[in-house]
């Protein structure tokens, strides 16, 4: 497994790779849900392809950004057990540098149900995301069902921006007491 920390790196990485993409974006911390993501990529793509990045785009004033947990040795491990091939763990200064000013903003869909109590989240994942596909590339990226209204805003921003990838949602993965 390799660990990828710029952007340079990861797309001189990626044009290397022959055959399918599949891309599991996350926020670290992973569970089973993650791995279950994980090992549907590889089992249908050449190669799978995980990042992990904290993004502080989708937290809002009254969230508290720095006590999101982390943990990047224990994923890390979890993620070579679980098949990942290659793991890009960006920094801020990689995704959002200085003279950052653009913005994906994905209407409608957003408006209600958590973008109603979060103003400013969707549009944080919408812009990451959509950095992360243009600089990984992949033929299919992966999310978990449990993320309903996530999914939905990705996959309008992927019709609506003609992204040449398939989204794929993957049933969600439940403790044995049905916590997801």
């Amino acid at each position: 497994m390799q660990v990828v920390k710029a952007i340079s790196d990861i797309r001189a990485l990626r044009q290397k790779l022959s055959g399918t993409v599949g891309f599991v974006p996350t926020m670290g911390f992973l569970h089973e849900g993650h791995l279950a993501l994980v090992k549907r990529a590889k089992a249908e793509n050449s190669t799978a392809i995980v990042s992990i990045y904290v993004n502080p785009t989708q937290f809002g004033p009254r969230e508290d950004f720095g006590a999101y947990p982390r943990d990047l040795d224990r994923d890390l491990e979890l993620l070579r057990k679980g098949g990942a091939d290659i793991v890009f763990v960006p920094s801020d200064g990689e995704m959002y540098p200085a003279e950052f000013s653009s913005w994906v903003d994905v209407e409608k869909v957003t408006e209600r149900l958590e973008g109603a109590s979060r103003p400013g989240h969707f549009r944080g994942v919408a812009t990451v995301v959509a950095k992360l596909f243009n600089i990984v590339q992949p033929t299919r990226a992966y999310f978990g069902q449990k993320d309903a209204q996530q999914v939905v805003v990705i996959k309008r921003m992927v019709a609506d921006l003609n992204m040449n990838l398939e989204v794929v949602v993957v049933p969600t993965v439940r403790e044995s007491d049905g916590l997801a």
